[in-house]
């Protein structure tokens, strides 16, 4: 069997393009943010908006996106076992798969959306501004899912290259639009505010799934001809999703309460959370970067059962991630100031977005380590105890935090008080469990 390589320059061609695939998400979102936080009117209710509907999107694509994590982890697997001849068919039925549930869910939702929004608090102008930005934007979620499938697909191939083409063209086509459209252009193109930005993230999901569709049938194997009868590794594919979607659920009902307690706060404290969410999110898919390296090879060594270089890599995974944790700390304390006028034009919002960037940045460490060992462990196909980790996380930690914070009228800091122990419990649970677990196989 071949030797899987493990080099500081293979984590590299690996994580240099899925941190710029990374970052250009939640570019997509933060994009519609800025631009609408700038406008002269209505700046603060648009803001509002796009928070409370980026946070509910959100809440789907990462509950039915797990069929990424968990395809790739399947296809790596094999890969490092010798058996990718085995599994031809699969990736097409989890690809149809992802699309036909979020068709179904698009369904159940889209004629809910004025309740939906008010669950989060959402009132008058900032209610109608969520709905008219929800009905465009809504569309292009079955076109996120089918893109991730596909970027799963080449993740658990090692291919992190492509899926960086992907995103990264549809960050800069989303910036040009979301400029284009929310402001206008001269007599030619009337300025759309809101509805503007919904379109520009629309059409560049558009683009996003054609590029990904292009090079899934030009530069892999791969076909999309749905073949019957279902792979047996479906079976897996389902739990894997299954558990990944249980551990979504629970990691969304941190976000949506936050949004929701900062919206009971007031327009400009949601606003200034929204600010807050974008950059913490940034930060996040940074991480994420080298995080996915270890995601892809992990999987490919645990097919091998390579446990000592499986040990190797992920000292140096965490090692890398915590370098980038200092940079990216470094960078919000020098731009202190400038990340938050990026976003906003009013004062009040900004005086309550500076009350918590701190918290925001200091929380940095331990998503590195949070955030690098969930994506090791997806490839190990662990996703019962990832499942597990966000349950307590959440329950234990994150919902009790923000009852006492609400009790003790701490305000949006008691928000993020409360996201530093809901990271302070993933990041410890998992250190316990690849101690406990994987270390030992590595030393026996």
């Amino acid at each position: 069997m071949a030797v899987i390589d493990i080099s500081f320059k293979r984590i590299q061609q690996l994580a240099i393009p899925a941190i710029i695939a990374g970052i250009a998400e939640p570019i997509l979102s933060s994009t519609d943010a800025a631009v609408v936080g700038n406008m002269e009117a209505y700046s603060t209710e648009s803001l509002a908006a796009i928070g409370i509907v980026g946070t509910f999107l959100s809440m789907l694509i990462w509950v039915l996106g797990q069929t990424r994590s968990a395809i790739a982890t399947i296809i790596a697997q094999n890969l490092g076992a010798g058996k990718i001849d085995e599994i031809k068919i699969l990736p097409a039925q989890a690809i149809y798969f992802n699309v036909l549930l979020s068709l179904i869910v698009l369904g159940g939702t889209y004629f809910f959306v004025e309740e939906i929004f008010m669950f989060f608090n959402a009132e008058d102008l900032v209610l109608d501004l969520s709905i008219d930005y929800y009905n465009i934007r809504v569309w292009g979620f079955p076109l996120t899912l089918f893109t991730f499938a596909v970027f799963g697909i080449f993740r658990g191939l090692q291919n992190t290259f492509w899926p960086m083409l992907v995103a990264a063209s549809g960050a800069i086509i989303n910036i040009g639009l979301d400029f284009l459209l929310v402001y206008g252009f001269e007599d030619i193109i009337p300025a759309m505010g809101v509805k503007g930005a919904a379109w520009a993230s629309l059409i560049s999901q558009v683009i996003m799934a054609l590029l990904a569709l292009v090079f899934l049938l030009f530069k892999t194997n791969v076909s999309l001809r749905l073949q019957f009868p279902l792979h047996p590794e479906i079976k897996r594919l389902a739990g894997m999703s299954l558990n990944l979607f249980v551990r979504s659920i629970s990691l969304n009902v941190a976000l949506v309460l936050a949004v929701r307690e900062a919206t009971a706060l007031g327009t400009e404290v949601v606003a200034a959370h929204t600010i807050a969410a974008n950059i913490w999110l940034f930060t996040a898919f940074f991480i994420d970067g080298y995080g996915a390296a270890g995601n892809v090879i992990s999987g490919r060594l645990l097919g091998a059962k390579d446990y000592k270089s499986l040990w190797t890599l992920t000292k140096r995974v965490n090692s890398y991630n915590l370098i980038v944790c200092v940079v990216l700390m470094f960078a919000a304390t020098v731009l202190y100031s400038q990340l938050g006028e990026l976003f906003s034009n009013e004062k009040a919002v900004l005086d309550n977005f500076y009350g918590v960037f701190f918290i925001v940045i200091l929380i940095q460490p331990l998503n590195s380590i949070a955030f690098t060992l969930d994506s090791i462990f997806k490839g190990l196909g662990e996703m019962a105890y990832l499942r597990n980790t966000l349950l307590i996380a959440t329950f234990i930690g994150f919902v009790p935090m923000l009852y006492l914070a609400n009790q003790l009228q701490w305000g949006l800091k008691g928000v993020w008080i409360a996201f530093v122990v809901w990271m302070l419990f993933r990041a410890s649970i998992l250190v316990y469990k690849y101690w406990s677990k994987y270390y030992v196989l590595a030393k026996s």
